[in-house]
Order: structure tokens, then C-alpha cells, then sequence
């Protein structure tokens, strides 16, 4: 069986990732202090670099999801969140039967109709 994620779905996911590991870099007392001294990572070098990785990510969003990805993420951590036993985790809302039943729900871009996020259905 083939599973169909619509492009735009991915790229957010990407984005959500390496934006979480820059806020784990930029912790003081989280991951980046740990990764200077057993890596001896350069932290600004890291930041940078993905900072670089995000905004040409951002720059493969159409402008609609764009905004919107934008307006969430000024609220909210995660923008993108899954969908397990048609639940939305970002806000633990049941989905709508009609939006998790769907053959290839991954196939368009869905949001929750209660806090915005964009939904992913995990497979498998």
C-alpha cells in the first residue's frame, strides 16, 4: 500500500523538527550545553546553520499555508501534530470522522476545527 503526504505537510514537519532542535541548541541547560562539551559543537555556528535550513524550507511553503504556519507558530510550539484514535494531540479534541476516515487523510492539507494545528495521520 502506498501512503500519499502531501508535499506541503512534509515541509512542515521538517520545519517543526529543526526549530525545536535550535530551541534545544539555545537551552542553556538543555541539549546544547551538553552538545559543546561532548561534541564540541560551535552553538552559534549550529544555530545559524539551521536557521539557514529553515528559512529555505519556509521558502518551499505556498504563501496561504505559509501565514497560517506562521500565525500558529507565534502561539503555539507545535504547529503540526498527529492524529492517534481520532484525537488531535495538539489539543486532544476528538477529529471528525469525516477528516480521520478519509482513504489518504494525509493526501490534503487538514487542520483541527478547534485549535488551528495542521493534522498528520500517522500509519503503520
Amino acid at each position: 500500500m502506498t501512503v500519499v503526504v502531501h508535499e506541503q505537510l512534509v515541509l512542515m514537519l521538517e520545519i517543526q523538527d529543526l526549530t525545536a532542535k535550535r530551541r534545544e541548541l539555545e537551552s542553556e541547560v538543555g541539549m546544547g550545553a551538553m552538545e559543546v562539551s561532548q561534541f564540541g559543537i560551535d552553538l552559534d555556528e549550529a544555530r545559524d546553520a539551521l536557521t539557514r535550513k529553515v528559512e529555505e524550507l519556509e521558502g518551499g511553503l505556498d504563501d496561504r499555508t505559509r501565514r497560517r504556519y506562521d500565525r500558529i507558530s507565534g502561539r503555539m510550539d507545535r504547529v503540526v501534530v498527529p492524529v492517534i484514535n481520532d484525537t488531535c494531540y495538539g489539543c486532544y479534541v476528538q477529529v471528525a470522522a469525516a477528516t480521520a476516515g478519509e482513504q489518504d487523510p494525509n493526501a490534503e492539507l487538514q487542520t483541527c476545527e478547534n485549535c488551528g494545528r495542521f493534522l498528520y495521520f500517522p500509519t503503520g
